[in-house]
């Protein structure tokens, strides 16, 4: 029974993943009017170590990613928050920016079907939550012009000291 469990959670992953790749493309038209950055992963590799720049290009490079043309912004929050891009991660990321005041039709969806159709991580959902609610407001910043500001003054700068620490990014 339990190999049946877990088969049905990966299936529901799966289902989750398709959802994310196929409303991308949908999403990203909706910003059809913003500019991208025009930055590269090597860009951002060359910048200096500590920098948050660096970081997000370590993070691309890490995930075999690059930045996506006019959501640039999505990646720059998995560094800043120190959350992975795996499913229950990408849907605990969106209930981290719903607590700290960011509000978007995609957010919504993310979060709907994330609980509704992945609910064994509701704890880590409802932590998350808490844990942008508590932080200061960071879903408005111009990312672009930050990428040359040290990650752990950014990352103090937005949270409290112990959501640092349930975040794992004290020694980042």
């Amino acid at each position: 029974m339990n190999n049946l469990f877990k088969i049905l959670k990966a299936k529901r992953k799966q289902f989750i993943i398709w959802l994310f790749e196929h409303s991308q493309r949908i999403y990203t038209n909706m910003f059809k009017n913003q500019e991208p950055w025009n930055l590269t992963k090597t860009d951002l590799l060359n910048l200096p170590k500590p920098t948050f720049g660096r970081h997000l290009g370590e993070f691309l490079d890490r995930n075999n990613f690059e930045l996506i043309p006019k959501v640039e912004r999505h990646d720059c929050y998995h560094v800043l928050c120190g959350y992975s891009t795996k499913v229950e991660d990408e849907i605990a990321l969106q209930c981290l920016c719903y607590g700290n005041g960011k509000r978007s039709p995609y957010l919504y969806g993310a979060i709907i079907l994330g609980v509704a159709i992945l609910p064994d991580y509701y704890k880590y959902y409802h932590k998350s939550f808490k844990i942008g609610k508590a932080a200061n407001a960071f879903h408005h910043f111009d990312y672009r012009k930050l990428m040359h500001v040290s990650i752990s003054d950014f990352r103090d700068a937005i949270f409290p000291k112990h959501d640092l620490l349930n975040l794992n990014l004290i020694s980042v």
